[in-house]
Order: structure tokens, then sequence, then C-alpha cells
């Protein structure tokens, strides 16, 4: 049988936890073929971002064909986008090759409270970016940001899907962790809600969290898993990571990407 795969458009964290790295880790724990275009490089570790440097939009265009004039992509993830001219040239190339399932996770800020993406470019995400997005994954800093509300509990979270979905997302996921009580994530497809919850797990070890779900949520619809059980599937998949992190680092440390695949042997 062919394997399916999958593309992470995103930049590179050189300590593994989150971005390209936690992207690859998770398709390739979903048995997907994992390939990567790197947006940005970025110097970080479990507790502080030391730097960053954008690669060229040449290089960014260059990588997207390398990949799609040889390879069937079967789901796509965006993960940070630093500026304006990434964006550009990155909806561009969406926009022509048409990839059938787009998981957008809208990094905009480290753990450390980094600024990963510049304010400028906050126009070009919700007029290109979004449209393009099968499903949008913004958290709730990045829901208040991206809408200019304030999201307090489930009731805002749903109003705030509501808008982000009339921006052209076919569906948005907003997640809830940043809320007390319960990690309730709001799933929007713009006729219902479907609501995901699991008990919170209590850890500093969160990095790359959100390139884990979105990456995993990629993965599933690239095995074509309808959205609602792929979303259900990859909630599953980073609340099992959350719980088994690898205590690495000294700050907020990364999660436990192949936990199943070690230990029962399967995933799917």
């Amino acid at each position: 049988m062919k394997m399916k795969t999958a593309l992470t458009i995103a930049g590179s964290d050189c300590s593994g936890g989150a971005g390209i790295q936690a992207d690859i880790k998770t398709f390739s724990a979903h048995g997907i073929y994992g390939m990567s275009v790197i947006t940005s490089i970025v110097a970080e570790n479990t507790s502080r971002v030391i730097s960053v440097e954008n690669v060229s939009p040449d290089v960014i265009a260059d990588q997207i064909d390398a990949v799609f004039e040889d390879i069937e992509v079967n789901a796509v993830k965006v993960g940070m986008l630093n500026n304006i001219e990434s964006m550009n040239v990155i909806a561009e190339k969406l926009n022509k090759y048409k990839p059938v399932f787009t998981v957008i996770d809208p990094v905009m800020t480290a753990k450390d409270g980094s600024e990963l993406m510049r304010s400028s470019a906050l126009s070009v995400l919700r007029e290109k970016i979004i449209p393009l997005a099968f499903v949008f994954t913004p958290n709730i800093p990045e829901t208040e940001i991206i809408t200019g509300m304030t999201v307090k509990n489930t009731d805002d979270m749903k109003r705030a899907a509501e808008h982000i979905y009339s921006l052209g997302a076919k569906n948005v996921l907003v997640k809830g962790g940043h809320l007390d009580g319960d990690a309730i994530d709001i799933l929007y497809d713009g006729k219902e809600f479907q609501s995901y919850s699991c008990e919170r797990i209590h850890t500093k070890n969160t990095h790359g969290t959100g390139c884990t779900y979105s990456s995993a949520i990629a993965a599933n619809l690239a095995a074509n898993i309808p959205v609602k059980i792929a979303v259900a599937k990859a909630k599953a998949f980073v609340t099992t990571a959350i719980e088994h992190s690898p205590e690495i680092g000294m700050g907020n440390g990364p999660t436990n990407h192949f936990y199943e695949l070690y230990k029962r042997g399967n995933l799917l």
C-alpha cells in the first residue's frame, strides 16, 4: 500500500521540541511520510528564544516547488510564518498547488513570550493565510489577537470561532488550554460546534504542543480520517505525549511524540 504523505511549512527548532522537528516526529508516529519547508531558523531551547533568522522567500518557494513537483502531498501543515514576505509566497504556492487538506497553526509567540510573528503581518494572515485553511488552530492568545475579542470561556471561544470562520477557514479549532479547568477545545465547521475535553495535565513540559496537535490533525487528515475524528485522535495523541513527557531541558520541556509507538506498538 502506498504510504500517505504530509508536508510541514514551519520554523526550525534546534532543541527538537517544536516546529519542523515536532511536526516530522508527529507525522512519523502516525505512519505518515513527512516532508518539510523551513521558513525560519530559530535558535531556541526549553527556556528561551535567542535569535530568529528568516529563510528568503525565493528559497521558501523553491522548497515548496521541489516537494510538489515530485511527490504527492496528502496534507499540509503550516506553522511559524514570521513576516509578510514569507506569507505572500506561501499563499501564492498553496493557491497554485491546491492541497486538499491544509492545517494552519498561527505560531505567534514562543512559550517564553517571545514574538515569533511580526505584528505587521497580521493583516496578511487574516486576508491571505486563513482562507487557505481546511483547519485553523489558534490558541486563546492567538485567537484574541486575530479577532480583537476577549476570550474567557467556551461561549467566547464559540463567538471567536465564528468570527475566524467568516475570514475563510473551512474549520476553526479554538484551543482552550490557556483557560482554567479542563482542557476544552471548540471546533466550528460553519454549521455546528464540537467540543473536545480532557482533564488538564499539570506539567511545565508543554513545549511544542500546538505544533504537535496541529501536525497530528494533518497526519490524520492525510490518512483520510474525517475532520471531527481527526481532531479527536489528535487531541488524544498530544494529551498522551504531554502526560509522558521525557523531562528534557531546564525550562518548558518537550512532549513524548513516540510514547505509544515505544510502549504499545501502534497508534491508529
